[in-house]
């Protein structure tokens, strides 16, 4: 029994749902999104919750109840309130500007780094704090991963990009004899 697939997905107002086959449709404003089941979860929309059920008693099918379950409350959290992820710039000469569509982030290398943003991502940029919004939350975890990869943080000195609520470990350097 998936703990997480028994409990039902309350409709927020202003956010509808329909089945159509398999498919979830998802519509708030202009905003639409779709998540496909493939037919391996049973899906009933009705008193404003979304219920789902497994098709049946096999390990693979309880694992599909949980992940779909997980993956439209995901869609709803994200299409009503959006999901943020902020990183932290740490190093001398170390910058970040948004401009339009592209993230350009100065990371001590000998050439600036032009980050083309996907669609349906916001990033705005205060001091050393990139804040990324989006309502799908896969592309915007994406998308703080591949920005942290130009530059992870280093154990000795902690410079370069992290996470806002990433701890770094930090490593003792060498020891001069003396």
């Amino acid at each position: 029994m998936s703990r997480i697939g028994k409990q039902p997905i309350s409709i927020p107002n202003g956010l509808d749902v329909s089945l159509k086959g398999s498919v979830l449709v998802f519509k708030k404003g202009n905003n639409t999104k779709e998540l496909d089941t493939k037919g391996n979860v049973n899906i009933e929309v009705k008193d404003g919750n979304i219920i789902f059920t497994s098709k049946g008693d096999d390990r693979q099918s309880r694992a599909y109840w949980g992940t779909y379950r997980a993956l439209a409350n995901n869609v709803v959290v994200g299409l009503t309130t959006g999901f943020t992820k902020q990183l932290e710039i740490n190093g001398v000469g170390y910058k970040a500007a948004a401009k339009g569509k592209v993230l350009e982030l100065a990371l001590g290398f000998s050439h600036p780094i032009n980050y083309e943003l996907p669609e349906g991502i916001e990033i705005s940029v205060e001091k050393n704090i990139i804040t990324i919004k989006g309502s799908d939350k896969q592309v915007v975890g994406q998308v703080a991963a591949e920005v942290r990869g130009f530059r992870p943080p280093e154990p000795y000195k902690g410079k370069g990009v992290k996470y806002a609520e990433e701890r770094i470990i930090r490593k003792a350097g060498k020891t001069s004899k003396k």
